[in-house]
């Protein structure tokens, strides 16, 4: 079974320049998925889909493909995911003959993704046969019980939820503990089946299955913040490592 890794890597991040290429941890931040997809029991092939060809020299100097530079007209601030994947798709079919069975968007944007975390979300593909695709979720930190928006007036504030949908009279100043669980895309991937990307132009499908990533697994890097907090925890990570070893 062909299963393809499309790691998307656009060069103009506006949050922090470069920033699919900065380092981390002392790799650039591309590196890190790039060795959970090659280091994948179930990923046959890994290529990188980007406007920048400095981005496609680091991408290939980690092992990565890039066989092609995604043209400027998909590449930007409100290019979507299906443009691209539809892309790289098209274009390994037309310029190779080569398609594959399942699909995963892996962006660099999660680099405490690991190779357990794919193969999970891909096992979980093959044994939801019903499935459309798969999301990693992770419970979300502040529920929307709680949260606000302002009043068109621009002077007063309103719950995000009223009481008709939430059912709960003044739920934002509620116990969380009484409201229903709700989860996030932890933004790690998307495992989808080809007939999802090229039939639906989805990249959910219409029966989309999960799996869970603990918080800590699931940080995106979005400003330097991210960054701090990411390579605390690999700096975590690798040293529970070593002591491991040593024991």
């Amino acid at each position: 079974m062909e299963i393809l890794a499309i790691i998307p890597a656009r060069g103009g991040s506006k949050s922090i320049p470069g920033k699919n290429i900065k380092p981390l941890l002392g790799k650039p931040l591309i590196a890190w998925i790039i060795a959970a997809a090659r280091s994948s029991r179930y990923v046959t092939r890994s290529i990188v889909s980007t406007d920048d060809k400095e981005i496609a020299a680091v991408a290939r100097s980690f092992g990565a493909e890039v066989p092609f530079i995604r043209p400027a007209e998909i590449a930007g601030d409100f290019s979507t995911d299906i443009e691209f994947l539809l892309h790289a798709l098209d274009w390994l079919k037309d310029h190779e003959g080569y398609e594959p069975e399942i699909v995963l968007r892996l962006p660099p944007t999660s680099p405490l993704c690991t190779a357990a975390h794919i193969d999970e979300g891909i096992e979980k593909l093959l044994s939801t046969p019903a499935a459309d695709a798969i999301r990693p979720i992770v419970e979300v930190s502040k529920h929307p019980y709680k949260m606000w928006k302002i009043a068109p007036d621009g002077c007063w504030l309103e719950p995000f939820l009223p009481q008709e949908i939430t059912g709960l009279p003044e739920a934002f100043d509620l116990p969380r503990q009484l409201f229903p669980k709700v989860y996030v895309h932890s933004g790690a991937m998307d495992v989808m089946r080809l007939r999802t990307i090229r039939e639906m132009k989805s990249k959910a499908g219409k029966k989309l299955a999960f799996f869970p990533m603990r918080a800590e697994d699931s940080v995106n890097i979005d400003d330097e913040i991210d960054f701090e907090l990411a390579e605390l925890i690999m700096r975590r990570r690798v040293s529970t490592a070593s002591a491991s070893l040593e024991r």
